[in-house]
């Protein structure tokens, strides 16, 4: 339906025509006559803008206009006019008709194809009333209660293997999660312990690269749960992936998209209470005087006590790392050549990334 609304649009105007969603993916266009500028050209081989073209033309107010937007030309940055029609549905915008404009579309013209644009902001609204409708099923189908999962599958279409991903919300972005493929469950605010946070569940197949879709879409995180065969188990997929969520917010390493299976050690302080987490942290707590004395020990444990490898990724002189390592063993009272001490140590570390 969008394909041929919008080949009737640029027929109609005589302009080079696309229609994109609110996080500015592609989702149809006409084909292009005339000249196109390098921006069209992206969006159409990338299937979505580029966070910097959706930052540009944000920035004329499109996401909240209630009418079409004149976007002048850009020499500088080889941006050609074009006009920007917002596909908006009972108050809410949903994506935007994009149209090259060279001079001919005046008031008279784009008021030609207000009805074709009302069409497709219905489509869109009407879509996304149907994903939110099974979407919301997720709270049931990730609950802890047997009860409430029977009743989701009962009410889904769902097979296995599948698996939950959590994405970080954000307060300035409105994802078009309906345009996620057909397979996928969606719900745009899950609360997860007084915080609202999109919940997917996915086709294990598909699961990675849906979850840096997504993830980019807000330009937050996201946390990936391990695959389970059986859709009832789903719940302890997402309970991963909200975990996973966790460590890529606080481990620049991991970010921005986390997998419940590369986590590592990370997997064990996890399921840490935040009580829990503190006191462990607590053992290298003398190292919050001098970030960068606890960075050289983290280092060093990072690479099994090889002086010369952890100077080197440090970008120091060995004997510096040697002073720096007998410095830190005074502050927090461990040995750091003692076996036991050395695991409390990097536990304790790690653990302090997470707060």
């Amino acid at each position: 339906m969008l394909q041929e609304t919008v080949d009737e649009i640029a027929a109609r105007l005589g302009a080079s025509a696309t229609i994109e969603d609110r996080s500015f993916q592609l989702l149809a266009y006409a084909a292009q006559s005339g000249d196109i500028d390098v921006v069209r050209q992206e969006s159409i081989l990338r299937r979505r803008a580029t966070e910097e073209v959706r930052s540009y033309f944000e920035g004329y107010g499109i996401a909240a206009a209630r009418g079409p937007v004149r976007i002048p030309a850009d020499a500088e940055l080889g941006v050609l006019a074009r006009v920007c029609v917002p596909l908006r549905h009972h108050e809410v915008t949903y994506g935007y008709l994009w149209l090259l404009d060279d001079g001919t579309l005046d008031g008279d013209a784009l008021a030609s194809v207000s009805g074709l644009v009302a069409r497709v902001a219905a489509a869109l609204a009407q879509e996304a009333r149907s994903r939110q409708d099974l979407g919301r099923n997720l709270r049931e189908l990730f609950s802890p209660d047997a009860d409430e999962r029977s009743w989701a599958l009962s009410q889904l279409d769902v097979h296995g293997p599948v698996t939950a991903i959590a994405v970080r919300t954000s307060l300035e972005r409105v994802a078009a999660l309906w345009t996620l493929p057909r397979g996928v469950l969606s719900d745009p605010g899950l609360p997860v312990q007084g915080e609202p946070l999109v919940a997917l569940l996915a086709p294990a197949a598909q699961a990675w690269q849906l979850a840096g879709r997504v993830q980019s879409m807000y330009g937050t995180a996201a946390g990936v749960g391990d695959a389970r065969a059986d859709p009832a188990q789903a719940w302890r997929s997402w309970r991963e992936a909200v975990q996973a969520l966790r460590v890529a917010d606080r481990v620049p390493a991991l970010a921005p998209v986390a997998a419940w299976s590369d986590l590592g050690v990370y997997r064990t302080l996890a399921r840490l209470s935040q009580a829990e987490l503190r006191e462990l942290a607590g053992e290298t707590a003398g190292l919050a005087v001098d970030p960068e004395l606890a960075r050289s020990v983290e280092g060093y444990l990072d690479r099994a006590g090889q002086v010369q490898a952890a100077a080197a990724a440090l970008g120091v002189h060995r004997q510096t790392l040697y002073y720096r390592l007998g410095k830190a063993e005074r502050l927090i009272g461990r040995d750091l050549a003692d076996g036991e001490d050395r695991l409390l140590v990097h536990l304790s570390l790690k653990a302090a990334r997470l707060l």
